[in-house]
């Protein structure tokens, strides 16, 4: 049974993997690639040199002897064995999606379980960020809330940190309108739809448990209160500051998404709603 000949890489596409493969921060280190290299019986024609030049020399020569990609597709399946990464997910992670947005191009994609699969090539720089977004595989990992994805995901495929925050905080917003049915905003919003006083017989139109004791009524209270803090904090700082002052990090970005995701999953849960 023969075996499946895949498309040559060119010149360009070698030397980003090569250079991925071989990143002094968060590539292989010398003894893996020349044990690698030795592995997939890839020549290791210059192992004095730089790492990624010495992949790239490795490459380019098998593809040339072989007329075909697979000898090098073969070694990234071995780097991504996933119990190799164990103790370093992050690395993995880096190698996965760094890959991917060249590989995608060739219609390959490396999937969780390391190994790579065909599917549609893309033909566009913009075709594939859309497909591979390392902020949203950072995103998936922390198990952020769909709704934020669906808000706002042009902003994530960008890596837009600013408006992230922004329109992932305005999504927590309509959320509550699209609930209660209500059309305010801010706190205003947040008052008339969880707010509850029993002694004048008001019900919120949102409750997140049951309300039958005081502890479940204060925790009603602090997520009224967190929900406030949220818009403050977030919508109201990107609203009204330029980015170039207000400048948001990729970490703080997920940190604030992560407790933006929090307050949505805290809606999925919701007792009952009492709508006008």
């Amino acid at each position: 049974m023969s075996v499946e000949k895949h498309k040559p890489f060119d010149s360009n596409t070698i030397e980003s993997i090569s250079k991925i493969l071989g990143n002094t921060a968060d590539g292989l280190t010398g003894t893996e690639i020349n044990r690698l290299l030795q592995e997939c019986k890839i020549e290791n024609t210059d192992p004095d040199i730089t790492k990624w030049k010495r992949l790239f020399n490795a490459f380019a020569q098998k593809q040339n002897k072989d007329r075909c990609s697979n000898a090098i597709l073969y070694f990234i399946k071995q780097v991504m064995i996933p119990t190799k990464y164990i103790n370093n997910k992050e690395q993995f992670d880096f190698f996965k999606i760094e890959l991917n947005k060249i590989l995608i191009f060739y219609g390959y994609e490396i999937k969780d379980d390391g190994n790579i699969r065909k599917v549609n090539k893309v033909e566009t720089i913009a075709e594939a960020e859309k497909r591979v977004s390392r902020l949203k595989e950072k995103l998936k990992t922390r198990n952020i809330h769909k709704e934020i994805f669906k808000y706002c995901n042009e902003e994530i495929v960008s890596e837009n940190y600013f408006h992230l925050v922004f329109e992932a905080t305005k999504s927590l917003a309509q959320r509550i309108r699209e609930i209660s049915n209500l059309k305010s905003d801010g706190s205003t919003l947040i008052d008339e739809a969880l707010s509850f006083n029993f002694d004048k017989q008001k019900i919120p139109l949102i409750a997140i448990n049951k309300l039958d004791s005081p502890s479940l009524q204060s925790e009603q209270k602090g997520f009224m209160n967190l929900l406030k803090g949220i818009f403050s904090m977030f919508r109201n700082t990107t609203a009204h500051e330029a980015k170039i002052i207000w400048q948001i990090e990729e970490e703080e970005a997920i940190e604030i998404l992560s407790i933006i995701s929090y307050a949505h999953k805290k809606l999925d849960n919701i007792i009952y709603v009492k709508n006008y």
